[in-house]
């Protein structure tokens, strides 16, 4: 019934064993619990996970590749997560957060006159002065680190990297925030120029290495999201990164603004439907006959068979619906879908965790 969702495929070089991959997701759970979470989400049949925002320079967030802690850490995952025959891939980023232009905020913070949730706001208000005043030699090593930091993670078990299209690469992208007026802004290509650039890096040092990208894309009717590339952009961007070495999509909408947009709830007034974001994967499907793997309110294993068939993606990528029921790819493998513990897009414990800083979680956890 679920022959495609079961089918294996060739995902930009590497095999997966189906379609479904658990998309790369800022879990701010303690690093024994996020083991468990991971190994088990692995366990129930996913094909692969992308461990989101790896960090390609030593920063104040995120395990860095090349600390003790770190690697300790990225091996245990890998060796968990292949135990289950499933794959890993990890989201290579720079933060576009100016820490030095946020000081300023630190007392208001501190005394509870800017609540905690505003700060968010404040960090993405910083990000266009940030990108467009860095020094262009600065760029270039940051660009460059993405090489050594790929190395890095194929040496610690990672079967494949994402280049991560938001954060700094996004706001480079995008014409919103990127002011620039040398090499790295102005034209769409310029502003193509900081993945690019990343993605050579890495493709020099690692020939054979799968590389993901995560083509963040920006709505423009209606218009949402910030960072990215307009869909009109979308020409420009996809082929400067295929010849860069990039050999699949993962294609979202663009981040920077409210998380509800880019985690929308099933209340959502334009992405509260099932396969929210199909629509931008169309486009990009249009341009490249590289894999592509859409996200965005997939839960349905009707619909996602449905679409697989159409050929409007070749993997399906799903967090929410993942950690609500870990175990959703084996039983849609064993005739078991009317079983499926249902994400219900409610958004209270998952992404009202994160924004609580209480980790990722689901309402269904409490009823276990």
């Amino acid at each position: 019934m679920y022959e495609t969702i079961c089918s294996p495929v060739d995902y930009g070089g590497l095999t997966l064993k189906n379609r479904v991959i658990f998309a790369p997701t800022s879990m701010g759970l303690p690093r024994a619990e996020l083991l468990a979470r991971m190994e088990a989400i692995a366990a129930g049949g996913c094909a692969m996970i992308v461990v989101g925002d790896v960090p390609v320079l030593p920063g104040r967030s995120g395990l860095s590749l090349f600390s003790r802690q770190g690697t300790a850490f990225y091996r245990e995952l890998a060796a968990r997560v292949h135990r289950h025959g499933c794959k890993l891939c990890a989201q290579l980023h720079q933060s576009d957060a100016d820490f030095k232009g946020m000081l300023r905020y630190l007392p208001g913070l501190l005394t509870g006159c800017i609540p905690r949730n505003r700060l968010r706001a404040l960090l993405n208000e910083q990000v266009g002065p940030y990108i467009t005043g860095l020094p262009a030699e600065k760029v270039a090593r940051i660009t460059a680190a993405f090489g050594p930091a790929a190395e890095q993670a194929a040496a610690l078990g990672f079967d494949m990297v994402q280049v991560h299209g938001d954060r700094m690469c996004g706001s480079f992208s995008s014409a919103v925030f990127n002011h620039r007026t040398d090499a790295y802004g102005g034209s769409a290509e310029n502003r193509a120029r900081f993945g690019v650039e990343a993605v050579t890096a890495i493709r020099r040092r690692l020939p054979g290495l799968p590389i993901d990208y995560k083509l963040a894309v920006r709505q423009e009717h209606p218009a949402y999201g910030n960072a990215g590339v307009t869909e009109s952009e979308l020409p420009v961007f996809v082929p400067l990164l295929e010849q860069a070495g990039v050999t699949s999509f993962h294609v979202a909408l663009a981040d920077h603004g409210d998380l509800s947009d880019t985690i929308p709830p099933k209340s959502h007034p334009v992405f509260g439907g099932e396969g929210c974001f199909l629509p931008l994967c169309d486009q990009v499907r249009a341009l490249t006959r590289r894999p592509v793997c859409a996200v965005g309110g997939l839960t349905d294993p009707d619909f996602m068979e449905a679409r697989l068939r159409e050929n409007r993606m070749d993997c399906a990528a799903m967090s929410r619906q993942l950690i609500a029921d870990p175990d959703w790819p084996r039983k849609v493998a064993e005739g078991r879908a009317a079983d499926i513990r249902r994400c219900v897009r409610c958004n209270q414990q998952c992404l009202g965790g994160m924004m609580a800083h209480q980790g990722v979680h689901c309402i269904y956890e409490r009823k276990d």
